[in-house]
């Protein structure tokens, strides 16, 4: 394993490197959020047997640096900065797996930058086009009691007993769609600047930068080898991963049952079976 920081437009981000002595093609892990960082990752460890497993922690969150500069979170910086990061590690060929956030990163990057480097991408969980998240979002509140489906619009009360019906309305949808194996373990470094700037106060709820996002008609200009995975409870809903994948050539998709956005802690033991079987078939 290795570790270190590379400089990139804003500050400095902080990358670990497992399996860094193995042959196999690196796998370059994108996290999701925007601001999650990449601290869930830590189970990726299980394919650093075969081949360097790299993960980093997005500027804003985690161990990079953390600037209080709004105007730093843009996707096309996030994009530069991904490019330098893969400049610095030097590796000829990577394969490339983003998830959630990560995904829209991934994807940007193969589009505007098209990189010879990347051999593959796995769009795990992938936020593609803001509009069908947020009417998937809409689906899944509606079932929820009525009295959470009120609650979750009051993201922006200031009296104390709307915060916490919201904030209780958040954490039963982050339960049915986001990790359903329990409480969500917590991320006291979250970059919540990035998050809200770039997406919005909740996961099912889009008001940033973000909020008109769209790549599904330009997917079939994708020319790498793509795995899509969702999980069926996922807030990246099946249907519209499924539609995704069919307007992606070259393509193929997983869905995980008993899972929601967080397969790779729900069903680790399928979900990398999956993500190494997809990785044995690339050269």
């Amino acid at each position: 394993m290795k570790e270190g920081y590379i400089t990139v437009p804003g500050g400095k981000v902080w990358y670990k490197v497992l399996g860094a002595d193995k042959p196999g093609i690196p796998l370059l892990l994108l996290h999701g959020g925007p601001g999650s960082g990449s601290g869930s990752f830590e189970g990726f460890v299980a394919l650093a047997d075969e081949r360097p497993v790299i993960m980093y922690d997005q500027l804003g969150c985690g161990k990079s640096d953390k600037p209080d500069n709004p105007q730093l979170w843009t996707l096309e910086r996030f994009v530069t900065e991904l490019e330098q990061i893969i400049a610095a590690l030097g590796y000829p060929k990577l394969h490339l797996l983003g998830h959630s956030w990560g995904g829209t990163l991934a994807t940007e990057y193969l589009l505007t930058k098209k990189p010879p480097t990347v051999v593959s991408l796995i769009q795990s969980s992938p936020l593609l086009d803001t509009k069908r998240w947020v009417q998937d979002a809409e689906r899944y509140i509606a079932q929820l009691p009525p009295a959470q489906q009120k609650a979750m619009r009051l993201y922006a009360a200031t009296d104390e007993p709307s915060k916490q019906a919201y904030k209780e309305a958040v954490t039963l949808y982050n339960r049915r769609h986001l990790y359903r194996n329990g409480p969500m373990p917590p991320n006291p470094t979250f970059g919540m600047q990035v998050y809200e700037t770039m997406w919005g106060p909740d996961e099912a709820q889009a008001t940033g930068t973000l909020k008109n996002y769209s790549r599904a008609n330009d997917l079939k200009k994708l020319t790498v080898p793509v795995l899509y995975l969702c999980g069926r409870f996922d807030e990246a809903a099946p249907a519209t991963v499924a539609y995704f994948q069919k307007q992606t050539p070259n393509s193929q998709l997983v869905v995980f049952e008993n899972a929601s956005h967080k397969a790779y802690w729900e069903v680790p033991e399928q979900y990398f079976q999956t993500v190494r079987a997809f990785l044995h078939k690339q050269k």
